[in-house]
């Protein structure tokens, strides 16, 4: 298609200034998604002003140094592209809150990464990730972190006592905490306390409601056919009965 080599979609200023668009937090968002992009684009760095950047889903394998040039960006996604490094210069975007780098090809990460004290949420899963620096435990504002499906065989202590972390997504790693059997989940539900109370200590709500959970429970009993302690045969024909039956013709006989 016109437009697109082997080194992936080439986007000009206009395509890049009409894909400015405005998020429903009020902030302006420079989206260029799912637009076939393998270079990262120098133009958009006249649309640096910009306060969100998405350039998920495309074929990005580098982001240059430039990436320092927008100072005000708050909201940056990366996801799903070729990524197997980041930049040092990553450090640099101070208001950054919202960093997605999920489904890329990274192997390790910067430590100008600890930089960004404003973070609050870090997605790093699907990537290629043995090893989280210990650092990480600086981003003190985080609250969500995605390390899922990584080959990450520990957590730094740091990691874990982040003091605002709400949520922490771990799963399909290789850490020992999770090479043991999990114990079988049980599936019924059992009282944890019970109370009992005299019909005229209830309400006549609450006496209503009781009596009529009752009155279906019975109306279930009713409909579960009652198994008989003692075995029944009834179509078995005990030894010798057919004899025992003829046995005055034979004899006559």
């Amino acid at each position: 298609p016109k437009g697109k080599d082997p080194q992936g979609k080439r986007i000009t200023f206009k395509v890049a200034k009409n894909a400015v668009r405005v998020a429903v937090n009020g902030r302006r968002r420079l989206d260029l998604s799912k637009m076939g992009i393998a270079t990262f684009p120098e133009c958009i760095l006249e649309l640096a002003d910009v306060e969100e950047l998405d350039l998920s889903r495309n074929m990005l394998k580098k982001i240059p140094n430039i990436i320092e040039k927008f100072q005000n960006l708050r909201w940056l996604d990366l996801h799903s592209n070729q990524l197997d490094e980041l930049p040092a210069a990553i450090g640099t975007l101070h208001n950054l809150t919202y960093l997605n780098l999920c489904n890329n090809k990274l192997k390790h990460l910067p430590e100008e990464l600890t930089l960004l004290r404003n973070l609050r949420t870090l997605n790093l899963g699907l990537n290629c990730l043995e090893t989280i620096p210990t650092t990480l435990g600086r981003l003190s504002e985080l609250t969500e972190l995605g390390l899922f499906d990584n080959a990450l065989t520990i957590i730094p202590k740091s990691v874990k006592k982040l003091p605002k972390l709400k949520k922490l997504n771990v799963k399909r790693n290789p850490l020992p905490e999770f090479a043991e059997e999990e114990e079988p989940i049980d599936t019924i539900k059992r009282i944890e306390s019970l109370c009992l109370v005299e019909k005229k200590d209830l309400c006549s709500s609450c006496l209503q409601k009781c009596q009529a959970e009752r009155e279906e429970l019975q109306k279930l009993n009713d409909m579960t056919p009652v198994s008989s302690n003692k075995p029944s045969f009834p179509a078995l024909i005990t030894p010798n009965s057919s004899a025992r039956d003829n046995q005055e013709e034979w004899r006559m006989k």
